[in-house]
């Protein structure tokens, strides 16, 4: 059998690098040569215990070295790796189990004889659904798992190919090098954490595992540890300014700034804001920052605005990387014109294969070959593109259509307000009304009516919202990104009180 293209990059730069340091953190350290010596040892007992080419293996990981061993010995083995984080609740592992079906476990951190596990399978799926399963595994490297719009868990199938065409366009665009030293902060369950740290180690730079991001210990390690590179995703910002007070941030963008280190920062998962994107460039400069915009079913990374249009084009999310199509697409089916508001959808060769287990969710997923992203999003004549929100968050207020999105960067541009989540509740009069959690900066006290006056000049009237909510933090998903269903259920339950006039 063939050597899948993932295991045969990573082998061949482990191969050129032995020597070098591949991987630190959690008081470990990995040279590319133990990382090759490891994963080879773990794909032969996988071939050992049952047959798992083109199978899923399920993949503990918790951003430890050991995890990337993982993936690469799941992948010599000839099976696809499925990631799940080491403290997943047994719900989610099942859930997730009931939808993969991989026949073996993998935890490198639980020790000898426990570190390969065979797993419980449920009976057999009907013969069509048996092929459908193979075909979409075929050629597979990863199954990622994200939550849909019920909440339950869908693997998004991501084939060798697919990846590794990825990986070589954010080359080009980021060009890691053998002196990268890059900090992985991103969860290493998920695409955007798994192809910042491969970029990197199929270059022979260095990457800093960081098993959580704590604002404090994380701009430590950005001068300590000596990094160059980093992806972050904009919940990790909003902490990081809501946490830290003026004289911190000041001092900690003195010492990034002395060392000249950091060179280049790439964030993304889910909408920046104009705001919080001019305090972040100002914040790591010298150090060039990339924004952008991509899904798990497209491998991450389909736009990017580019430093150098960032001026111009201050809220977009960029242009679509060579050999990715976009359109905007209106209620109507057509196409809309420079400006006006539709669904963006997309055509890449980075797609996915399928979301493994879901037939009809995946076929719903594309029409006339284009991928249904369910974003809501506009363009200009220059072909720079802005996401104003999700066709499946509109908040229909007194007959008026309001993406949460708007609010939230309204909100942001708000004197002391360092971060911001918005729902909709069901109403009996207005159909929905408009719920704001807000995160204040340190030693601010918000209060009703200054924040109704303050959007006065930002929002119209109907598009302010009705109750507005104090906490430390916004919820997050297991991807780190805000969890706007986790804001619904505490406002259902009665868990917040919203702020008086």
């Amino acid at each position: 059998m063939q050597e899948p293209l993932l295991a045969s990059a990573l082998r061949s730069a482990c191969e050129r690098h032995a020597s070098r340091t591949a991987l630190t953190g959690e008081g470990e350290a990995l040279s590319y040569g133990a990382l090759l010596d490891g994963a080879a040892a773990l794909a032969k007992r996988l071939v050992a215990a049952g047959p798992v080419a083109h199978e899923p293996v399920l993949v503990r990981c918790s951003n430890h070295p050991t995890d990337f061993v993982a993936f690469l010995g799941v992948w010599m083995a000839g099976a696809l790796a499925a990631p799940i984080h080491r403290s997943a609740p047994g719900d989610v592992v099942r859930a997730i189990q009931a939808k993969a079906r991989c026949p073996i476990a993998v935890d490198l951190l639980a020790g000898p004889r426990q570190d390969i596990v065979p797993q419980a399978l449920a009976a057999d799926p009907d013969d069509a659904s048996r092929a459908a399963r193979r075909r979409m595994l075929e050629g597979g490297a990863l199954v990622i798992f994200t939550s849909g719009s019920t909440g339950t868990p869908k693997g998004a199938v991501l084939s060798h190919a697919a990846f590794q065409g990825k990986l070589a366009q954010n080359q080009r665009l980021l060009q890691a090098g053998a002196d990268t030293c890059t900090l992985l902060v991103l969860n290493d369950t998920f695409s955007f954490g798994i192809w910042v740290a491969l970029m990197t180690l199929m270059q022979g730079g260095r990457v800093e595992t960081v098993s959580r991001f704590e604002p404090r210990t994380f701009v430590e390690v950005l001068h300590d540890r000596g990094i160059t590179f980093m992806g972050v995703v904009p919940t990790m910002i909003r902490s990081l300014f809501g946490t830290l007070d003026r004289d911190a941030l000041i001092e900690a963008k003195r010492r990034m700034s002395a060392s000249g280190r950091l060179q280049r920062v790439v964030i993304g998962g889910e909408p920046l804001g104009r705001q919080l994107s001019a305090e972040l460039r100002d914040f790591i400069a010298p150090a060039e920052l990339f924004d952008i915009y991509g899904l798990t079913e497209t491998s991450t990374c389909d736009f990017v605005l580019l430093p150098k249009d960032y001026p111009s084009h201050p809220g977009s999310i960029g242009k679509p990387f060579d050999g990715i199509r976009c359109r905007v697409v209106g209620a109507d089916g057509g196409t809309c014109a420079p400006g006006a508001t539709g669904e963006l959808q997309l055509q890449t060769p980075y797609i996915m294969s399928g979301y493994l287990g879901d037939d009809d969710l995946t076929r719903a997923a594309f029409a006339d070959g284009w991928f249904l992203t369910g974003d809501l999003a506009t363009s200009d004549a220059e072909g720079f593109v802005d996401i104003v929100g999700r066709l499946k968050e509109l908040i229909f207020r007194g007959g008026n259509k309001i993406t949460p999105l708007e609010v939230e960067l309204a909100l942001l541009r708000c004197e002391g307000v360092a971060g911001a989540l918005v729902t909709g509740l069901p109403d009996p009069i207005l159909g929905q009304r408009i719920h704001a959690l807000l995160v204040p900066k340190p030693g601010v006290r918000l209060s009703a009516a200054a924040l109704r006056r303050a959007l006065s000049g930002h929002l119209e009237r109907f598009k302010t919202p009705d109750s507005f909510y104090v906490g430390d933090t916004l919820p997050t998903g297991r991807t780190g990104k805000i969890d706007r269903g986790q804001l619904q259920a505490r406002l259902a339950d009665g868990v917040l009180h919203p702020l008086s006039d």
